[in-house]
């Protein structure tokens, strides 16, 4: 039986700012949504993904991914633009892909009247072709702790700074107001490391997201940590995470309610739990960890920890 490796992160306290490259009026936006009865706001996983990606660029070189990011132009190169040798890059490999071709000429069932007898033929339809591997690592959406309030900050660029947004070519100062959460983040992922063409990548994974910078706001003008303050994995048999999202917030302090119940109802084994970080002084992981669980004060720690046991467990050397 095939094992899955599940986990939950939660960000360390921060301000989040300039989420995306969208504005309402000259108001920079942050995505939201409706969470709990509440507006919350938001990451995308495709934002999350773009930092593993990124991660692996900068920490293995150039030829590890297919898809290079070229940070100075501000755009993407491809080492292999068809994924003919998809296998040879960890992000084709884990994050899967998808290259779709329209049809070279267009085709239909319209008859051909060309034949001879002057009753015509049906041309044979032509279709394009899509060449896809699904993603092996599943990222969810990553989700603030608390509602958003409305905070919005309001800033004046410098006279001649942005001469393209003035009225005036850059005479005067251009107002911009920016909207900002201040916040933890927590999202989930999910990966069966034996569906890999190889199967040791599944530790580039842990690595990465262990050390994750510069999600989404990726311009100069915020830093927010997406580091895990603290995080949750699970190496189990189970098909099914039945902890994304276990994260709570209480008298501002970090709880996983959820969890907790699951493992006292039998539908986690606290056995199958590595758990690093902030949360590893809290009661309910004090408690975790007299059930079995591998607790360490350190996201380091646990991340090499978890490591050890999906070499161990799937052979890798």
């Amino acid at each position: 039986m095939s094992k899955h490796l599940f986990g939950i992160v939660i960000t360390p306290q921060g301000i989040a700012a300039n989420n995306r490259g969208e504005t309402e009026g000259n108001i920079t936006t942050l995505q939201k949504l409706l969470w709990k009865n509440e507006v919350y706001t938001t990451v995308s996983a495709e934002a999350i993904r773009f930092a593993i990606r990124w991660n692996w660029q900068l920490k293995n070189g150039e030829k590890s991914v297919n898809r290079v990011w070229v940070d100075e132009e501000s755009h993407h190169k491809w080492n292999d633009a068809d994924f003919k040798q998809w296998s040879e890059f960890m992000d084709d490999d884990i994050l899967g892909f998808m290259n779709a071709k329209a049809a070279k000429e267009e085709g239909n069932e319209a008859e051909d009247n060309s034949g001879k007898d002057g009753k015509g033929k049906k041309k044979e339809k032509i279709r394009g072709t899509c060449d896809k591997r699904r993603a092996r690592l599943e990222v969810t959406r990553a989700i603030s702790m608390t509602p958003f309030a409305g905070d919005i900050t309001f800033n004046a660029a410098s006279v001649g700074a942005t001469p393209s947004a003035s009225s005036t070519g850059g005479k005067d100062p251009v107002p911009y107001g920016t909207e900002i959460h201040a916040t933890r983040y927590q999202y989930g992922f999910a990966m069966t490391p034996e569906e890999l063409f190889e199967k040791k990548r599944a530790l580039n994974v842990i690595d990465a997201i262990s050390t994750l910078s510069r999600v989404a706001g990726n311009q100069a003008r915020f830093l927010f940590d997406f580091s895990p303050e603290s995080i949750i994995f699970r190496w189990t048999d189970d098909f099914s995470p039945r902890m994304l999202y276990g994260f709570d917030i209480k008298d501002n302090n970090i709880t996983i309610p959820e969890i907790a119940k699951k493992v006292s109802a039998g539908d986690i084994d606290a056995k199958e739990l590595v758990i690093g970080g902030a949360i590893a002084d809290t009661e309910e992981v004090k408690d975790l960890k007299n059930k079995g669980a591998k607790v360490f004060g350190g996201i380091k720690e646990a991340s090499t920890e978890i490591s050890k046991i999906v070499k161990s467990d799937l052979g890798i050397k």
